[in-house]
């Protein structure tokens, strides 16, 4: 289906004119190329998240939820570069689907982690009409992708914990989103913008004129 929105001005709103929701072949390639490179950066961080994540654990048990966020930023990523319904989504499993068949650990679980933590990211953007890619929403789309996932692991993995580990572990895996995933994402969009490698897009586009 052909939908259209007409855009306000301001960073990240475009500049009053119509804009299609429809995806474009290019929109499927970017996000599916975002897609699998996340998924390879997933299946490292498989590796290295418990050594990297151990002190904060001893520390708090549920504060390795902090670091987390590494796991959420392909969604936000790719929502903030494709602006369309469902990209975070889209970008997030594909990436859970490539982390799961290169190998980890959590085996097909993977994919419900990819569904819970992209749906989290996508709400976001959906509720900001897919028409404001300003910082605070990137950094809300990573918080509620933190969301899923806290929710997500709590259900499946932690069953039965302490309520202070359920809570730390839902507030650092926020926290982690926000941060990492949100802000990260962001700052990475941009710098892409800046190169030219993104001028196809609104976020490329949008770059140029604040240059």
């Amino acid at each position: 289906m052909h939908t259209t929105i007409t855009s306000t001005t301001g960073p990240g709103l475009g500049s009053g004119r119509r804009r299609s929701l429809r995806w474009r072949v290019v929109d499927i390639v970017v996000a599916s190329v975002v897609g699998v490179a996340a998924g390879l950066v997933f299946w490292v961080w498989n590796l290295a998240y418990a050594p990297v994540g151990a002190p904060l654990e001893a520390l708090l048990p549920g504060a390795q939820a902090l670091l987390y966020g590494v796991w959420l930023f392909a969604g936000v990523l790719g929502g903030l570069i494709v602006r369309k319904p469902g990209a975070a989504l889209y970008t997030e499993l594909v990436a859970a689907v490539v982390s799961a068949l290169i190998g980890t650990q959590w085996g097909v679980a993977t994919l419900l982690s990819g569904l819970a933590q992209g749906l989290g990211a996508e709400i976001v953007f959906a509720l900001f009409l897919y028409a404001n890619y300003r910082v605070y929403v990137a950094v809300l789309a990573g918080a509620g992708a933190g969301v899923g996932m806290a929710v997500n692991d709590l259900i499946t993995w932690y069953v039965g914990a302490d309520t202070v580990f359920m809570v730390v572990y839902a507030v650092c895996s926020v926290i982690g989103g926000a941060i990492i995933a949100g802000l990260g994402s962001w700052l990475i969009v941009r710098g892409l913008a800046r190169t030219g490698a993104l001028n196809r897009f609104a976020a490329g586009r949008e770059a140029v004129r604040r240059a």
